[in-house]
């Protein structure tokens, strides 16, 4: 048996030039925890904390992350914890001590938050005493906010004992996740700034080393010492203060339960997704370990990391067999974890009551039965589309990955992938540890193929998605101004007053800066000199006017890049002015109609997903091929962008014909081709890593529907399409941390409202209303959604 090392597997983070080992797993179930006892009393007025932590396990649960076993006064509690509604809080209870309490919530489970408490209850101003950041940002906004009084003393950095991982007052409640790089600088309260900076490349946050003093009683544990599990090695101080700390129930001998790991907030690895689990299953030890009940339920629970290229590979240890089923499904299934991977046409998986493999409900004798202690490998190639597992070192069927012969499923269609594993259906459980290179596996992969983390997902394209697309707010001031922050002259610009009921404008460099079309209504192109006057190089200027200008008013836009004002495009039978960016998927199209069946061309050199059509001389809808509506037969009807209604089918929009990577097509009806009229369209094709264009199954619940899309997203569109239903748009700028509430709908001039819906995340986003569009339970609904960052970089959110 090889101990293969994932380090040999790993490849460079990005653009990132400081790396983080190890982190530490702590799994509640082992009740793990380090604790330390100072010798005399720091700073405990004054100090600073800083860890990235990234989450696992059950979520709406009490977890507490450091805290002393007594409060300020001695007797009171004192902690840092998420609370049971996944807020992040810092409180000491003792009278006047203080309690924040975030607004936010922190339920993102495939990536790692920075996360700095920062104390000083020497400063006279009462919210400068206490302050908190996630990644770089001061938070602000808070569900309870109740500052120490000045010159408190607080519970921490006294000589009572101080825990890491657990509730010291009551040695209970413990955390469930990672941590790594944890800092604690007495005297000094410090900013974000000193231990972490913003990528100049990706735009995200990422660590840096931390150059300074600790202070006399500080400490800092990188955990990169896994040699023993005592204080002088898995617990030492790393500042050359020697204020060690112990640790309680960890391991780090190699196996399953080694919880000195390679996942790091320099390169996070692939983990089950607590957000995308099967109904009966249970997520435990940092959510590599999966265990399925007795309730027959044929649900799947998937992978954190898709994969659209690229050769992997990953293991499975069986704990205890019975009924279950790993695997691969693709993300073009829209309610990938309802069944087990291997049911449906978009899952492949292995049986292990019988080593049979499945794909579309059908199983081919391929294996053998699994056992107990059995180590399934899974090789997958992307490139190729091909699958193999292994049992304990040897793949069946004389499989070969590395010559690429004798797999288990050939030709699969390129897509994006993701591991997971299932319930079979049998009456049995079954409890499974997955290892994707997080820590030694336990036998050698197949030559070229790779780990499944960040540093080893593919580059992508585009590395930083505001330099393609970005949301502006601002204030009307009644008079003129210039909207910046863009980060680029935008080409297209969607402007929306968010406190007052107006209507929409859109505007665009083929059409010109003064001509303005409304999406919620029908109405024809307008000439309006004082709504935008110009396309400036960090944004827009606006003229003295109400709709996007009025004082006090808040507004938004959102902006796209393409290609300025266009050129001469004759890949169709009609000519058009296109001005296209295809490396980012989009295009803006002005063609006059002949009202005969007819194609266009659209720049894009990739088959447009989504095509918004208005006819700008006459009154009528806003037409839109959406490819993904009717099983990704979107061609074959309609949906209209001012309108409620579903897509329904007609055969005169686009003439029963699918667009292709040079030109969309169109019919006869007068909607998309009166003969003399002019049109503007706006399509768009899904970028990995910058933007997703698909379709998904509601399920009415609060843990609702879990969207991949392989970044963390900057804007989203949601429209059902099986049953009426409004445009609902969600952007990262009105909504600066989760929950994303905060919506507006595209074919109304309502003002902005809120509800709990969705949670951006690292890689996706997840739906959180119940009961209600665009969550509607068994209800289909359309999406188009465009990236901060790509998952490779991406911070939790």
């Amino acid at each position: 048996m090889s101990h293969f090392h994932s380090n040999s597997l790993l490849g460079a983070s990005g653009s990132q030039g400081y790396e983080i080992e190890r982190s530490l797993r702590f799994n509640d179930d082992d009740s793990a925890y380090l604790n330390f006892t100072p010798g005399s009393a720091g700073n405990q007025k004054t100090w600073t904390w800083s860890a990235w932590i990234k989450r696992s396990g059950s979520l709406g649960s009490y977890q507490h992350i450091f805290n002393p076993v007594n409060g300020g006064d001695g007797v009171n509690e004192a902690t840092l914890r998420f609370d049971n509604s996944d807020r992040f809080q810092v409180y000491d209870s003792g009278t006047a001590r203080g309690n924040l309490v975030t607004t936010q919530v922190f339920r993102d489970v495939s990536a790692w938050y920075h996360i700095v408490v920062a104390l000083d209850t020497t400063q006279s101003t009462a919210s400068n005493r206490l302050k908190i950041y996630v990644n770089g940002q001061q938070v602000t906004a808070f569900a309870t906010e109740d500052y120490p009084s000045q010159d408190t003393t607080w519970g921490w950095n006294g000589t009572q004992r101080h825990d890491l991982g657990r509730y010291a007052y009551g040695s209970s409640l413990y955390f469930d996740g990672y941590m790594a790089e944890i800092h604690f600088v007495d005297g000094t309260q410090l900013a974000p700034s000193n231990f972490g900076e913003t990528d100049p490349v990706t735009g995200a946050w990422i660590p840096k080393q931390y150059s300074s003093s600790h202070g006399s009683q500080g400490w800092y544990l990188d955990f990169s010492d896994n040699s023993g599990v005592t204080a002088t090695t898995l617990g030492k101080d790393s500042s050359g203060n020697g204020n060690n700390w112990t640790p309680n129930n960890f391991s780090v001998t190699a196996g399953t339960g080694n919880d000195s790991l390679e996942d790091t907030p320099t390169n996070n690895f692939c983990t089950m997704n607590a957000l995308a689990k099967g109904t009966d299953a249970t997520l435990s030890n940092g959510n590599l370990d999966v265990a399925y009940g007795s309730a027959s339920t044929r649900t799947a629970t998937i992978a954190t990391m898709g994969m659209s290229s690229g050769k992997w590979y990953w293991e499975h240890k069986l704990t205890s067999e019975g009924g279950e089923i790993f695997g691969i499904v693709n993300v073009s299934d829209d309610s990938p974890v309802s069944n087990y991977p291997g049911f449906s046409n978009n899952g492949w998986g292995i049986y292990g009551d019988n080593g049979e493999v499945y794909h579309n409900g059908s199983g081919t004798a391929y294996g053998s039965a699994f056992a107990t202690n059995d180590v399934i490998g899974c090789a997958f190639d992307a490139d190729n589309g091909k699958i193999w597992w292994s049992k304990n070192g040897t793949f069946f069927n004389s499989g070969d990955p590395a010559a690429g012969t004798n797999a288990a499923f050939s030709s699969l269609a390129s897509d994006i992938y993701y591991p997971a594993v299932g319930d079979g259906g049998a009456a049995g459980t079954y409890t499974v540890s997955m290892n994707f290179g997080q820590r030694a596996f336990d036998y050698t992969p197949p030559t070229g193929f790779e780990a499944l983390n960040t540093a080893n997902l593919p580059v992508p394209t585009i590395k930083d998605g505001t330099e393609y697309f970005n949301t502006v707010l601002w204030t009307g001031n009644g008079s003129t101004q210039s909207i910046t922050g863009v980060g680029f002259q935008p080409d297209f610009v969607w402007l929306k007053s968010r406190s007052q009921g107006y209507d929409h404008g859109l505007v665009d460099a083929v059409r010109g800066v003064t001509q303005f079309l409304e999406c919620n209504t029908t109405d024809v192109e307008a000439t309006v000199l004082n709504y935008t006057t110009s396309f400036d190089s960090d944004g827009f200027s606006l003229g003295v006017n109400n709709r996007f200008n009025q004082s006090s008013a808040t507004n938004v836009a959102w902006n796209w890049k393409a290609d300025g004002s266009g050129s001469a495009n004759f890949d169709g039978t009609i000519s058009s002015i296109v001005s296209a960016n295809a490396e980012a998927g989009f295009s803006i199209v002005s063609y006059t109609g002949t009202g005969a069946n007819a194609t266009v061309g659209h720049g894009l050199n990739q088959a447009p997903e989504m095509v918004i059509v208005k006819d700008r001389d006459r009154t009528t809808d806003w037409s839109c091929m959406a490819q993904h509506a009717n099983s990704g037969n979107g061609h074959l009807g309609w949906i209209r962008l001012n309108l409620t209604n579903a897509w329904a089918t007609t055969a005169i929009l686009w003439n029963n014909t699918a667009p292709t990577s040079s030109v969309f097509s169109i019919g006869t009806y007068d909607y998309v081709n009166f003969s003399g009229s002019d049109y503007i369209a706006y399509c768009f094709s899904s970028v990995e890593g910058y933007s997703k264009i698909g379709s998904y199954t509601g399920n009415g619940s609060t843990d609702g529907t879990f969207i991949y899309t392989g970044f963390r997203p900057s804007w989203v569109l949601i429209k059902r399409s099986d049953n009426v239903g409004n445009w609902w748009i969600h952007d990262a700028q009105r909504n600066t941390f989760n929950v994303v509430d905060n919506y507006l709908f595209a074919d109304t001039a309502a003002a902005e409202a809120s509800f709990d819906n969705l949670d951006f995340l690292s890689n996706g986003f997840k739906l959180r209303l119940a009961t209600f569009q665009p969550n509607t339970s068994g209800g289909t609904f359309l999406y188009m959604a465009f990236a901060e960052n790509p998952f490779k970089y991406a911070n939790a959110r």
